[in-house]
């Protein structure tokens, strides 16, 4: 390996390692109202994306961001598109659902795949088609034995699968998009806690160590998302796919092994499908990738 791709294979390490464990995270702040939370994030995460843009020297290309307005209507429909996942996802574990949370982030590749179908008019290849076989049949079963659609898992998989579709059309790097999305919605965040007023404030009321694990999570936002953006820039699209389910991974094992959630039999064979989906796509993610190398 190259000095280039030793760092990105780090940073891909700890982005999505860190994404994997952010649950204990946020575990440390329940009883805090998810939109609070969220509200929190939106704010502390504009605080610590400016500074690092500032560290990095980032300040020109955001400019030049700001001054787009095409670039600014697409990045206000992703940041509620992230804003709206990260809702959902804080209160998926507060409400111990954080398996189907798990479930929705190994069923993104997939979707995504669909989406580039549906949208993008690209043809799946036949290893792919399996694989979409497979994630029907598994959400099939959650239906069927469940009770219902995983909605929490699929409106995850759903937003997350939207917002790199919207992101792929702003050709801007992924910490400048997160300041533009983040300052974007901060009126809309500040307005929600000045309303919300300290009376009401759980982090408020709470105290100082709340306080303070609340403004965390502006690095607990940003950091892992400027390793991703350096392990984007420095690994192929192979390599770096098959990083990500390492963050789906972390979240079921502290799901099942950490936090005592239940997985009911029709549950772990879904999630047997999917595991078995991914391995498919995976393969064929790689074979394609070493058939397009000269």
């Amino acid at each position: 390996m190259s000095t280039a791709q030793r760092r990105g294979v780090i940073s891909a390490l700890l982005a999505y390692g860190a994404w994997g464990i952010i649950p204990l995270y946020w575990r440390l702040l329940n009883g805090v109202p998810p939109v609070e939370l969220l509200a929190f994030r939106v704010v502390c995460s504009v605080g610590f994306v400016a500074a690092y843009l500032a560290f990095t020297g980032a300040w020109p290309e955001l400019k030049r961001t700001l001054k787009n307005p095409r670039h600014l209507r697409l990045l206000f429909l992703s940041g509620v598109l992230i804003g709206a996942n990260w809702g959902i996802f804080i209160a998926a574990i507060q409400w111990h659902r954080l398996a189907d949370a798990s479930l929705g982030y190994f069923l993104n590749p997939l979707l995504n795949v669909a989406l580039g179908v549906l949208v993008l008019k690209e043809t799946l290849r036949p290893l792919q088609k399996w694989a979409v076989a497979l994630a029907s049949v598994a959400m099939g079963m959650m239906i069927l034995f469940g009770g219902g659609l995983p909605l929490i898992a699929l409106f995850l998989a759903g937003s997350f699968a939207i917002y790199g579709l919207v992101r792929k059309s702003v050709p801007v790097p992924a910490t400048v998009g997160l300041m533009v999305e983040t300052l974007l919605l901060l009126p809309i965040a500040l307005g929600y806690l000045v309303w919300l007023g300290p009376e009401a404030s759980v982090v408020y009321a709470a105290g100082p160590q709340r306080w303070f694990l609340a403004a965390l999570s502006g690095p607990v936002t940003a950091l892992p998302l400027a390793w991703f953006a350096i392990a984007a820039r420095s690994l192929p699209l192979s390599t770096l796919g098959l990083t990500q389910y390492l963050a789906p991974t972390g979240q079921f094992l502290l799901a099942v092994l950490a936090f005592g959630e239940t997985m009911p039999p029709f549950k772990w064979a879904a999630f047997a499908l999917i595991w078995v989906a991914l391995g498919l796509f995976s393969y064929d993610l790689l074979r394609t990738q070493r058939s397009a190398q000269p």
